[in-house]
């Protein structure tokens, strides 16, 4: 695994600076592309770690956190209309969906910023990048992916483990056993 061997690369020393970094608030760097290597990573390795968990365990017994009742029913209270099987990527991060609320295309009323900051303090790193399938029948491409807060990733993905929608995955890994 590609990322595996980059961090095996640093040694124990880089992957410890490395780590340190990973923990400043980002206002402390501006666009250092050795930072952003180190955040896609630590992205990359979280969406495998995530596939892999859901393709070995049903997904209906996760819990992905302390939180996942009021963050699931806070979710759906405020996002009622998402159609989380087949996300877009303006229903997560369009000027609209971010403030005004609304996405053309489903007439939903997104308020993702008040959603995401309700979480704050509750959720370790709550609006830290992570990545969030598109699709949820679809494995992790560059085509099915976007960047999303920590937060997002785990309403959408709390909500398709409980509504069903990430049992594709699991299903088709299961049959191949």
């Amino acid at each position: 695994m590609a990322s595996e061997e980059a961090l095996a690369s640093l040694g124990v020393g880089g992957a410890s600076a490395a780590a340190h970094a990973l923990s400043l608030p980002a206002d402390a760097y501006g666009n250092d592309p050795r930072l952003e290597v180190m955040w896609a990573m630590k992205a990359y390795n979280h969406a495998e770690v995530y596939f892999n968990l859901i393709s070995s365990v049903d997904p209906k017994f996760l819990k992905l956190t302390k939180l996942d009742d009021k963050i699931y029913s806070s979710f759906r209270e405020t996002f009622k209309e998402l159609d989380i099987k087949l996300l877009k990527p303006d229903d997560l991060k369009s000027d609209m969906a971010k403030e005004v609320g609304t996405t053309p295309n489903l007439y939903i009323y997104n308020v993702w910023r008040p959603f995401c900051n309700q979480f704050e303090g509750l959720i370790e790193d709550f609006n830290y990048g992570t990545l969030l399938r598109l699709d949820s029948e679809k494995d992790y491409t560059e085509e099915n992916t976007i960047f999303a807060t920590r937060t997002q990733f785990f309403a959408v993905e709390i909500a398709r483990n409980r509504e069903g929608y990430n049992n594709v995955v699991f299903l088709s890994d299961s049959s191949k056993s």
